[in-house]
């Protein structure tokens, strides 16, 4: 298997085993985990817009043009999620320790996180869809199709276990399926 067909499936497989240790909720107990997860996953949300937006890697016309706009736009949006509802907020509440309870402002962290990942997975599924119906039309790619139905489920779930994590194995198996049909 070509090398630059695993550089595309490791960011959405990474996400995926990181899900495996992703706290469902955070609390105190949950805090160090919940923003140590999150620091890598920093260097690795932005990957899978870098993925989708790699499999019209040299093209010029107005598809791909969008593809890589809304992969943007996804990496863009997640990261900003990942920064305030996941590093952010799992350090206040660390950092509060055990014996005071979540305060509202870490509440408040939550409510301008999720408005800005859930732009960002709107941006996924965009990338996705344009993706596939780009790569069925030029290159019958049919693994691209795992790209909408992981997309959706990392709306639903993040990278929560089981969605998320099915999310973003369904992502890695998409984007290195397509860009094996293309090699």
């Amino acid at each position: 298997m070509p090398r630059r067909v695993w550089l595309l499936a490791v960011p959405g497989f990474a996400l995926a085993v990181a899900g495996l240790f992703h706290p469902h909720h955070l609390s105190y107990d949950t805090s160090y985990r919940w923003y140590a997860l999150h620091v890598p996953g920093l260097l690795v949300f932005p990957l899978v817009g870098l993925a989708l937006a790699e499999l019209v890697h040299g093209r010029r016309d107005a598809v791909a043009w969008l593809i890589r706009l809304a992969a943007y736009v996804y990496a863009t949006f997640y990261t900003a999620l990942d920064v305030v509802s996941g590093i952010g907020a799992g350090w206040v509440t660390h950092e509060l320790g055990p014996d005071v309870p979540r305060p509202r402002a870490v509440s408040l962290m939550f409510g301008i996180g999720t408005p800005l990942g859930e732009v960002g997975s709107a941006a996924l599924i965009a990338a996705a869809a344009l993706l596939v119906y780009d790569q069925l039309r030029r290159h019958r790619a049919w693994p691209v199709v795992l790209l909408v139905p992981g997309a959706v489920l990392v709306h639903i779930g993040h990278i929560f276990a089981p969605e998320g994590v099915a999310g973003m194995a369904l992502i890695g198996l998409g984007t290195a399926g397509a860009a094996m049909r293309r090699s």
